[in-house]
């Protein structure tokens, strides 16, 4: 079977009424009334081509409109906002307390 173009109805034997949705040489994807969307390999694929296939639609180009130009007045542009800085909270060290001996001289506490 040849590749098929996309919105042509089709008769297949086993899954009925259906619309091709995609084709290529590789693959065929097949939209059935009353069994959901099948792929099938396009080479191997046994339907029956029912009608023409439809017209292509050709896309209909739009105009955009055109923007109204506002004209701008001299406005001069407000510095960036800036924050405050915020504060750094204070860290609480705690202190321990260094033994001294008897000669006064002092010595670490392990």
């Amino acid at each position: 079977m040849q590749v098929l173009s996309e919105g042509q109805r089709l008769k297949h034997d086993q899954y009925g009424l259906g619309e091709v949705t995609a084709s290529d040489t590789e693959r065929t994807s097949i939209e059935f009334d009353d069994h959901g969307a099948k792929l099938f390999v396009t080479t191997l694929m046994q339907a029956e081509l029912i009608g023409e296939p439809p017209p292509k639609r050709t896309k209909v180009r739009r105009r955009r409109k055109a923007k109204a130009k506002v004209p701008q007045a001299n406005v001069v542009a407000a510095p960036p906002l800036q924050k405050p800085p915020v504060p750094r909270p204070t860290v609480k060290r705690r202190v321990t307390p260094v033994a001294q001996s008897r000669s006064g001289r002092r010595r670490s506490s392990r």
